[in-house]
């Protein structure tokens, strides 16, 4: 299935783990990088020691062989409900990552959301930047990825507590 036209990308997913225990593996930053295929995680900076509204973390990425690092500020922190935040480089807004987590009979099912904050004239500079030719198909085969690890951390770990 190729990804919309437009500007977001969602995934959504079930996970059968609690919807507080998913959004705490979410938020612990330094640990995205088990979950993500290009994120290799996330450390707090500018004083911030975990997730909340405004704090900062450095997150390293990589693709291939190229690897760079990004500052994100988290915009909504709303523990077992919503976690997100905002990529800026260079004084420019550069994409919004968002995790909704909604509780289900057996779980909870979680939407993550890239929403591509670029001006055009820097999409060809992040191209460069990260070797990645088609962010949205990227990011959306990425999110699947994501989430399908996810799932199995919160999976193993709801059912060895």
């Amino acid at each position: 299935m190729s990804p919309p036209m437009d500007s977001d990308i969602t995934v959504t997913r079930e996970i059968n783990a609690p919807a507080d225990r998913v959004w705490e593996l979410i938020s612990d930053m330094p640990r995205m990088g088990e979950w993500s295929p290009e994120c290799e995680g996330g450390e707090w900076i500018k004083g911030a020691t975990g997730p909340e509204r405004g704090a900062k973390f450095r997150g390293a990425n990589r693709h291939d062989k190229r690897k760079w690092k990004t500052v994100a500020t988290l915009v909504d922190v709303e523990p077992g409900q919503r976690f997100s935040f905002r990529i800026n480089a260079m004084g420019l807004r550069i994409a919004d990552w968002g995790y909704d987590i909604e509780p289900t009979e057996t779980g909870c099912q979680v939407t993550e959301t890239w929403t591509d904050l670029r001006p055009g004239f820097f999409k060809p500079i992040s191209r460069w930047g990260s070797g990645v030719s088609d962010r949205p198909s990227h990011n959306q085969a990425g999110m699947e990825r994501t989430l399908e690890q996810l799932a199995a951390a919160a999976e193993t770990d709801s059912t060895s507590s």
